[in-house]
């Protein structure tokens, strides 16, 4: 039986741990070959394992290292001879005050959330546009993984919160230009979701962090992966332009 996914390719970004690699998971159970990028080799490794019979490439690299977009793209290209969805997870939250902030903080969030989803997107179009016209689904798709942050503004995570609403802005005008070529773009907001995210904080900030979700179960990974996946399965004329996606008490 025909899977929704079965002859497509899948560039996942982030996929050594977390949202990224349950929506590996979860795709490759539609029938997607899985290009997964992540700087531990280790880890795409234990992926590869996971993934067992499926189709896949592990691409060691980092994401915001400055053309690291075009090599990734091209190298999944490479190795699995096309590219359909394009799922630009990778991210870091290093929340805190303004004031006083390590000014490195501030960079790798620029550099990870924004420019390498910039670069990983402007290399992937031209081979999405081509899956348009050479595929069964004769659609193609970027999602991009923003966060409930890109909609709310808070206290302690002012240039988280403006990576993540540059992402949104860029995927809506993204969006725009595409759309009558049959290539989605798309954007997901997740709220608070178990994943390493907060273990890149310094442990001040993550304590007082993590005291604002005491008692809120919280999102899973596989939540996220099953919303990205809703979204690439649509049928060619149904595009999911934004879902943002929380736990059902948040407030």
């Amino acid at each position: 039986m025909a899977r929704s996914l079965d002859g497509t390719v899948a560039l996942i970004t982030g996929a050594s741990s977390g949202i990224g690699w349950a929506t590996a998971l979860a795709l490759a159970a539609e029938g997607a070959s899985i290009a997964a990028v992540a700087r531990r080799k280790d880890r795409l490794t234990a992926l590869a394992r996971e993934l067992g019979e499926t189709r896949a490439a592990a691409i060691d690299a980092d994401v915001a290292a400055p053309g690291a977009g075009a090599e990734i793209v091209a190298r999944a290209v490479a190795e699995l001879g096309r590219l359909d969805i394009v799922v630009n997870n990778a991210g870091v939250m290093l929340l805190g005050p303004i004031e006083d902030a390590p000014l490195e903080e501030w960079r790798r969030m620029l550099e990870v959330n924004v420019a390498g989803l910039l670069e990983v997107t402007h290399a992937a179009i031209p081979h999405l546009l081509g899956a348009v016209e050479t595929s069964r689904r004769r659609v193609a798709d970027i999602v991009n993984v923003s966060s409930v942050a890109g909609r709310i503004a808070r206290e302690g995570s002012g240039v988280y919160n403006l990576t993540k609403w540059g992402v949104g802005a860029f995927t809506e005008s993204l969006r725009q230009e595409l759309a009558t070529r049959y290539v989605r773009a798309s954007l997901i907001e997740p709220g608070v979701t178990q994943t390493e995210l907060a273990s890149h904080m310094r442990p001040d900030v993550r304590e007082r962090s993590q005291a604002r979700f005491k008692g809120i179960k919280q999102l899973t990974a596989e939540d996220i992966a099953q919303a990205i996946t809703f979204i690439v399965t649509r049928e060619r004329d149904v595009a999911v332009n934004e879902m943002m996606v929380r736990p059902t008490q948040s407030v």
